[in-house]
């Protein structure tokens, strides 16, 4: 089996197989790094949470987002094979003079900036889920990710058109991801059929998702509308919030269902990068003025427990698919499920 899969996975630059070997010395500089690291986000995050509920002034905000975006984009690219210094630096650099500016064209700039790169970050941060209670796990910490970037978009306090702004977001945060996929899988030779057909469903998803109101008031009944309409308020009469479509059809399960694919096949990256429609919507999710926090955190739950339960549905069909059906086909699934492991760089380690 493992050599099948080796001889699946195509020819030329992809995904390392396992981290590079390093001497004592690199491995305890290694760790120094991510320490460092871990400190600056978390100090990050609570001045961030401090800002939010109006604790400290607003330069302890800028403060935050600057560190936010700055350890971001380190952990981007140093996942993803480039230069963490120099782009980390540039980070800062910029953040600063954004700061020091204080126009307000630059901050709704940054703030998209940040939200791109929290959503790009939270999914290239997630490793292969061989059962599905890791894949809940690869969500939930896709999900603190995201959040601590949401209140780094938030502190930028960009002045925007609100659609305008999710849609540059989700778009820019989908075309990163893909370029990003498309070097880790060495191209389109990477995606098979089954990876065509996944994204071409995956790309009808985000357009219904995303145009879902627009189509409902070009072709909806006014029955229909009306249901819909009451079911809304209902939602949030009686559950404080409702879920974004796009987070719980699309977002999550993907997510979901790609982890636990890349611990078998290189085709769940591609699945996986549809993921920043539950981190891209998450990091935007605050700058809406009409929503408050507890809002966006009920919606969002909301969408990752249906989203969990589509993926969950849509893992057991992959199996199903995969395995064949009668004893010698859960015989085969449980074979697979206990020897699944495709071999990629730890969570701190570069891709490639």
């Amino acid at each position: 089996m493992a050599a099948s899969r080796r001889r699946a996975d195509p020819p030329g630059r992809r995904v390392a197989d396992k981290p590079p070997r390093e001497s004592a010395p690199g491995r305890a500089v290694h760790g120094l790094g991510l320490v460092a690291w871990l400190l600056i986000v978390l100090a990050s995050a609570a001045a961030l949470v401090a800002a939010l509920l109006g604790y400290v002034d607003d330069r302890l905000a800028d403060a935050g987002a600057v560190a936010t975006a700055t350890a971001y984009a380190w952990g981007l690219a140093a996942r993803t094979g480039g230069r963490p210094v120099i782009f980390s630096l540039l980070a800062l650099v910029l953040g600063g003079g954004v700061v020091a500016l204080d126009d307000n064209a630059l901050r709704s700039g940054a703030a998209v900036v940040t939200a791109v790169l929290t959503a790009v970050f939270a999914v290239m941060v997630t490793v292969p889920a061989v059962r599905f209670i890791g894949a809940v796990r690869e969500t939930v910490i896709a999900l603190l990710v995201a959040s601590v970037g949401s209140m780094a978009t938030l502190a930028w306090a960009p002045v925007v058109d609100l659609h305008r702004f999710e849609y540059t977001v989700l778009g820019l945060s989908l075309v990163a991801s893909f370029l990003t996929v498309y070097r880790l899988g060495a191209g389109f030779h990477g995606l098979g059929s089954r990876g065509v057909v996944t994204v071409v469903a995956g790309s009808v998803m985000v357009a219904l998702t995303v145009g879902y109101a627009e189509l409902l008031q070009r072709y909806g009944t006014h029955d229909l509308v009306a249901t819909l309409d009451d079911a809304v308020r209902w939602s949030h009469h009686h559950l404080g919030a409702f879920p974004r479509p796009i987070v719980a059809l699309l977002g999550v399960p993907a997510l979901t269902w790609g982890t636990h694919m890349r611990a078998r096949r290189r085709q769940g990256w591609w699945v996986c990068a549809f993921g920043v429609a539950l981190t891209a919507p998450v990091a935007y999710a605050l700058v809406d003025p009409g929503r408050t926090v507890k809002e966006v955190a009920l919606a969002t739950t909301y969408g990752a427990v249906i989203g969990l339960v589509i993926g969950f549905l849509l893992i057991r069909l992959d199996l199903r698919l995969t395995g064949g059906s009668g004893p010698r086909g859960r015989r085969q699934a449980e074979i697979e499920r206990t020897t699944a492991l495709r071999p990629e760089p730890g969570r701190t380690h570069a891709l490639w």
